[in-house]
């Protein structure tokens, strides 16, 4: 076993997952066609090898601390970037149905070339602002599960993702360390646009100060809701 696979398998199992060869082959490519490409456009500013394995790759799986991810079914990742937590948790869960929402066509373009690279199947790269893609019948109220891990305050994460979520679902937001004055802020969105705060993780990983918050979809999103691109971020509910 090379150093790569050590590392990826050794990290993974700290962390109480284990992969396969094929798992461990997905990832190991992840890296490479995420590194060849950053050096063309902007998508990370990590690229050391053991930084983007304990800094993208575990940090994206965190989400196993609070949910049971054997039981979610269909994924939706807002504003996913470089594919994080999206990618990795499709190569960890492969059962998943996945969607990469993103706003930058070159990412998305990334991404769907990912996708096929990997061989990743029942998965969906979509070009659209979220405002926009949360309006689509098709898109909203219908996924167990939304993620974020963009950098943006929990009340205008929540009115981009929480319409997503069928009730039932649930969204998480990856965010970076004490987040106890931002979360008390985005209560009344979150209650708002049809979520309750279930559970706040917070712990350390490897240096990093990290927290998942998990909010359940109690009722639905009123229609109105996210409003018209741009709105959320300059007038946060």
């Amino acid at each position: 076993m090379n150093d790569y696979n050590t590392l990826l398998f050794d990290e993974t199992k700290k962390n109480g997952m284990e992969l396969s060869d094929k798992q461990i082959a997905q990832f190991n490519l992840y890296y490479e066609l995420l590194t060849a490409k950053n050096k063309v456009m902007n998508l990370t500013a990590i690229t050391e090898y053991n930084d983007v394995v304990k800094k993208h790759f575990i940090d994206s799986m965190m989400i196993s601390r609070v949910l049971d991810m054997k039981k979610i079914s269909s994924l939706c990742d807002v504003g996913t970037g470089a594919g994080f937590p999206g990618i990795p948790l499709k190569i960890v869960y492969p059962h998943l149905h996945l969607t990469l929402v993103d706003s930058v066509g070159k990412r998305v373009n990334f991404l769907s070339e990912v996708v096929e690279k990997l061989g990743l199947e029942d998965v969906e790269a979509i070009h659209s602002r979220t405002e926009d893609l949360a309006h689509n019948s098709k898109y909203r109220e219908k996924y167990d599960l939304v993620t974020a891990r963009a950098v943006a305050s929990m009340n205008v994460l929540s009115e981009y993702c929480i319409p997503y979520a069928k009730i039932g679902g649930y969204f998480a937001a990856y965010k970076s360390g004490n987040i106890e004055e931002e979360i008390e802020n985005a209560k009344n969105a979150v209650k708002t646009l049809g979520g309750k705060i279930e559970k706040t993780d917070v712990f350390e990983l490897y240096d990093m100060g990290r927290s998942i918050v998990l909010i359940k979809k109690v009722n639905s999103t009123p229609k109105i809701y996210p409003r018209k691109a741009g709105t959320p971020s300059k007038n946060p509910l």
